[in-house]
C-alpha cells in the first residue's frame, strides 16, 4: 500500500470517517500533496478568494497537468486530501524535504508564496504558514526570502 493511501487510511480511522473515494494514479503521490500544500495555503486565511483560486489553478497546470480540467481534478482531489489531514508536515513528508532537487522544492516554495498573495492581501497567518512550509522543506531564512520574492514578482509561473 503506498504511503499516501497509508495516510488516507489512518486519517479515516483516526476521525472516524469512511474510507476515503480518493484514488493516486502511480507516481503522483508528490504532484497531489504539492498541489495539497498550495490548497492549505489558499485556505490559510479562512477565505478561498476567487483569485487564490485562479492562480492555484494555473500554478498547478503549468506545473503538475496537462489541460486545464487534469488541473482541477487534481485540485479537488488534492482539496479532500487536504481536509482529512488538515497536517502541513505530513503533506512535506509525502514530498520528502530532501526527496526533491532543490529546485523543485524551490519552486513549490514559491508556488505557495504567489497562492497566498494572490488576492493582494497577505494576511500574518499566511505568511507565517509559508514561512514555516519553507523551513520544512529545508530551507534557510534568505532561501525563502529568496522564493518569496520569485512567487511575487512571477505569480504565473512560479
Amino acid at each position: 500500500m503506498a504511503l499516501l493511501q497509508r495516510l488516507f487510511a489512518y486519517a479515516s480511522s483516526a476521525f472516524g470517517l469512511p474510507a476515503p473515494a480518493v484514488t493516486v494514479p502511480d507516481g503522483s503521490e508528490e504532484h497531489l500533496a504539492a498541489t495539497a500544500l498550495l490548497v492549505h495555503v489558499a485556505r490559510a486565511d479562512g477565505v478561498l478568494d476567487p483569485a487564490e483560486s485562479e492562480r492555484l489553478v494555473r500554478l498547478v497546470r503549468r506545473r503538475y497537468a496537462a489541460s486545464d480540467a487534469e488541473a482541477q481534478g487534481l485540485i479537488e482531489r488534492a482539496a479532500a486530501f487536504e481536509a482529512q489531514t488538515r497536517d502541513m508536515t505530513s503533506l512535506v513528508e509525502l514530498i520528502g524535504s530532501d526527496g526533491g532537487s532543490p529546485e523543485e522544492r524551490g519552486r513549490l516554495l514559491a508556488m505557495a508564496w504567489s497562492v497566498a498573495g494572490a488576492d493582494g492581501d497577505l494576511h500574518e497567518f499566511e505568511e507565517a504558514l509559508v514561512w514555516r512550509l519553507g523551513k520544512l522543506l529545508g530551507f534557510d531564512e534568505p532561501a525563502i526570502a529568496a522564493a518569496r520574492d520569485r512567487g511575487f514578482r512571477e505569480p504565473a509561473g512560479a
